[in-house]
């Protein structure tokens, strides 16, 4: 009988901590994909400087989003399910309900329309680093990318604020996440073989160092 008790104590104690564990939880999820500091800096290292170029031909329509997922799902919908806590979506997938943590500010938000999908590396940044050269299917690859950290669900006007700008010229406000967006930045040029310009580089660099 002791034993018996000691066994439903135990499973009673576990139950505990991974209760408290689901309470701790992060409130929103991180995108895949993102490296370590160390080889965030091997890879920042191993891409090419040089200047931007093209800007002046670019345009949003040239980078086809949002675009169907799954079912009625398109990619924003799928990001704001992916990375929101309680999402209740309607048959249309639009988010009714649910609750967004915004990591560059730090806000929290329980309405979708207050939530942008940013691009990390915005897609004009993308353009004038490489993606001029690219075909129409390979930029509407780039700008739906659920697989690697280009898509983050954040505060509507903090993406607004941010635009098409590199972190020469923009770094979230909360300067805790500022080594994470490096990684993550460092990781989509990477990934997807674009440039960097000699200021974005030293940026880069030193967000690198808050890690």
């Amino acid at each position: 009988m002791a034993h018996r008790f000691l066994k439903v104590v135990a499973v009673a104690a576990t139950t505990i901590v991974a209760a408290v564990l689901l309470v701790a939880a992060p409130a929103g999820a991180t995108p895949p994909n993102i490296p370590s500091a160390s080889t965030a800096l091997t890879r920042l290292n191993s891409l090419t400087v040089a200047a931007e170029s093209h800007a002046s031909t670019y345009d949003r329509d040239l980078f086809p989003h949002w675009i169907t997922i799954s079912g009625a799902c398109d990619t924003r919908e799928q990001v704001l399910k992916r990375d929101g806590t309680g999402v209740v979506v309607n048959s249309s997938c639009a988010a009714t309900s649910g609750s967004w943590y915004s990591p560059y500010d730090g806000a929290t938000w329980t309405a979708a329309a207050d939530v942008d999908i940013d691009h990390m590396v915005p897609l004009a940044e993308a353009w004038a680093s490489g993606a001029w050269a690219w075909t129409t299917a390979q930029r509407q690859t780039y700008a739906n990318d659920l697989g690697g950290p280009e898509l983050w669900a954040v505060t509507d006007n903090v993406n607004q604020s941010k635009s098409d700008k590199d972190p020469a010229e923009w770094q979230p406000s909360l300067a805790s996440f500022r080594c994470t967006y490096a990684r993550a930045w460092i990781q989509v040029k990477y990934y997807y073989s674009l440039t960097v310009d000699s200021t974005e580089k030293s940026a880069l660099n030193t967000m690198l160092g808050t890690c």
